[in-house]
């Protein structure tokens, strides 16, 4: 074998390997920082429903497209649920994910709701584009730390759990 072995790098690998455990949170903190491809999606989805639902369309029309985009929506919830890898039973969501979805909820609801009426108050042309951009950038901007903040207290949950049950 020709291959130079770094020591400290093989005893850290073997560490990881032995202790399945953290490998657990190293891939829902990777999770959580580098999947932006869903948040983009959700973003697109979003912009496109603004900006559509801005056009003056008939009520059946409208009604029609919030259901497509609640089934799109729902449908890459399921198909990104799906694809991690990884199924937590009490550690994959504590109360910051969910304060860190409703959150979001309000959060982006505002941005709608603001914009639309700054849109009306300036009588800015193309109003359910200016809208649409302004809410889906303020989704972007919430959700990145947001995510990073919901999983980032995991690993010390999960050491304090692993504590009170050696002292007991």
């Amino acid at each position: 074998m020709t291959t130079t072995v770094d020591a400290e790098q093989a005893w850290q690998d073997l560490q990881r390997i032995r202790v399945p455990q953290e490998r657990v949170y190293d891939e829902i903190e990777r999770t959580a920082q580098d999947d932006t491809r869903a948040s983009y999606t959700t973003a697109a989805i979003m912009w496109v429903f603004l900006a559509v639902s801005g056009l003056d369309l008939p009520r059946w029309a409208f009604w029609l497209t919030l259901t497509a985009y609640v089934a799109v929506l729902g449908t890459l919830a399921v198909v990104y649920n799906r694809r991690t890898r990884i199924r937590l039973h009490r550690s994959r969501h504590s109360w910051r994910s969910f304060a860190t979805f409703f959150a979001g909820m309000v959060v982006t609801l505002v941005a709608i709701l603001l914009s639309g009426l700054l849109v009306e108050w300036l009588a800015l042309p193309f109003g359910s584009l200016i809208q649409a951009t302004v809410s889906a950038a303020t989704f972007l901007l919430f959700i990145g730390p947001a995510n990073r903040w919901a999983v980032s207290t995991l690993r010390d949950r999960a050491g304090r759990a692993t504590h009170e049950k050696g002292v007991r």
